[in-house]
């Protein structure tokens, strides 16, 4: 990271960041619940230093404009609260599912928007948008599922993948190169910014997500029957306005719900473990 970026990240950090240790020790079995397999070794074709680090000037670029906008909430804001509460339970069961999570400076952050979005940038800059959390009225439960859905994405580096696999065609080999460590980290960072928040994961993608995110959730006792009633509200919302723009890269649909629904059984016993001992 240049000079300027680190001086900027301290500047923000020091105003504005949640930042949050990921060493924790969680209490719950460490052995995993849902089955989602390895992950892809076509994720190492993309460094991860290189792409966090790309992602995390998008996301210092992304919150300062929604600061010069007088967008992004304060520190004292009661939904920024409530969420950056829901993530201190979250992360600590980060590192099961990715060891590189252990030395991610994780962020939480809220965006005045009528937009029903959320997202988690490699590295685990995390952001919601007001309209995710009014309009469909999510309950600490549901927001729980979004969240982990979206740290699932960034722990299993469905990103990284994604690239990796499009570095020809979508991105070019020119990006694709640089973000193997061949190339200018700043002009990775300008072309690739824009990309990650309108990147569309593939159905086993967000299966992995969901799968990954109900059992982040469950181990913080977070009811894991939310994860149907949240993709519920999803499909729900789906008639006003041609979607939400969060579906427009997390398409829902009843094999979606079916799935979660036949999945929550194999996490009860992580919430119920989580809520007697929490």
């Amino acid at each position: 990271m240049c000079g300027h970026c680190r001086s900027k990240h301290s500047v923000w950090s020091a105003r504005r960041a949640f930042v949050l240790a990921a060493g924790a020790t969680a209490l719950a079995p460490a052995l995993a619940q849902v089955d989602v397999g390895k992950p892809s070794v076509l994720r190492n074709l993309v460094g991860a230093q290189q792409l966090e680090s790309a992602a995390v000037h998008q996301y210092l670029q992304t919150m300062g404009q929604a600061r010069t906008q007088g967008t992004l909430a304060p520190d004292s804001h009661p939904q920024l609260k409530r969420l950056r509460a829901i993530a201190q339970r979250l992360i600590p069961f980060a590192t099961q599912w990715n060891e590189r999570a252990r030395s991610w400076r994780w962020e939480v952050n809220l965006i005045g928007s009528q937009q029903i979005n959320a997202y988690c940038m490699p590295g685990g800059k995390i952001a919601f948008y007001t309209g995710i959390l009014d309009k469909l009225k999510l309950s600490d439960d549901e927001a729980a599922m979004v969240m982990g859905h979206e740290m699932a994405h960034a722990l299993r580096e469905h990103a990284r993948e994604r690239l990796a696999k499009s570095q020809a065609t979508g991105i070019g080999l020119s990006v694709g190169a640089q973000l193997l460590g061949l190339g200018d980290l700043g002009n990775v960072a300008a072309n690739l910014g824009t990309r990650l928040l309108t990147l569309k994961f593939g159905r086993e993608d967000e299966s992995e997500a969901d799968l990954v995110g109900l059992e982040m959730a469950a181990r913080s006792a977070f009811d894991p029957s939310a994860g149907a009633s949240l993709w519920r509200k999803m499909a729900a919302a789906t008639g006003a306005g041609g979607g939400p723009a969060f579906l427009s890269t997390h398409p829902s649909g009843p094999q979606r719900i079916r799935e979660l629904e036949a999945n929550a059984p194999k996490v009860r016993g992580l919430y119920d473990h989580a809520r007697k001992h929490g």
